[in-house]
């Protein structure tokens, strides 16, 4: 195991093991151990009891976080000619169609989210191997599939994000980042959490949000209690 660091060290002493904190507590509290010289991002990652293996307990969604994420996310925008100058002017960075998709092809993924339009999703297929590990392959369901391409672009841009649960059953999102205020911070992890206790699957049984934390890119986690979120 790899030793901690003095200010690592610290941070940890600042949190109350088997402590589980309320949401405005551990926001407040994470701002004080954050340590890093950059604007660590700040992250959270929510256990449920479903089984992903089974499609009729796989949770999957989107939110829109009432202050963004703070990051300035890289949009693609895959549109036909008709299209491109909507896609500008609504702050897409990188607009147009074979000639983006032939970078693709020879590795170019330097984006956050790629949007795009029904007919051209057939040309996106063949590309599946090198946008789908790295989650930017468009999809209907998260609204980067659609005719309103100014729409899901300013979305996007505001503060829009798509989560899964992974294999292990936890959702992973990024909320915001240090230099957030805290109620911010409580604002965006609120939302999300609502979020998930919407698309409860039927078929989960028993506990369903197990475990929540709050964590930034170098500070250990803060562990929340799920029933005062």
């Amino acid at each position: 195991m790899a030793k901690l660091t003095k200010k690592q060290k610290e941070a940890a002493s600042k949190i109350e093991k088997n402590k589980l904190y309320t949401l405005k507590d551990a926001a407040a509290l994470i701002k004080v151990v954050a340590s890093a010289k950059f604007d660590e991002s700040v992250d959270i990652a929510v256990r449920l009891g479903v089984d992903p293996r089974k499609a009729n307990q796989m949770v999957r969604g989107v939110v829109t976080l009432p202050h963004g994420t703070g990051k300035d996310v890289k949009v693609l925008a895959l549109v036909t000619p008709d299209k491109e100058a909507e896609a500008k002017e609504a702050g897409a960075d990188y607009v147009g169609l074979d000639d983006y998709l032939q970078k693709i092809k020879d590795g170019w993924t330097d984006v956050d989210v790629i949007i795009t339009m029904p007919s051209v999703m057939g040309k996106l297929g063949p590309l599946g191997r090198i946008l789908g590990p790295r989650g930017l392959m468009p999809n209907p369901k998260t609204g980067t599939v659609t005719m309103e391409i100014a729409k899901a672009v300013a979305e996007v841009k505001a503060g829009k994000i798509d989560f899964k649960v992974d294999k292990t059953g936890i959702i992973h999102a990024g909320i915001g980042r240090i230099s957030f205020e805290a109620d911010k911070i409580v604002d965006n992890a609120h939302e999300i959490i609502q979020t998930l206790i919407k698309l409860k699957p039927t078929a989960a049984k028993g506990t369903y949000i197990k475990s929540i934390y709050l964590t930034s890119t170098m500070s250990p986690a803060i562990a929340l209690d799920p029933k005062a979120v």
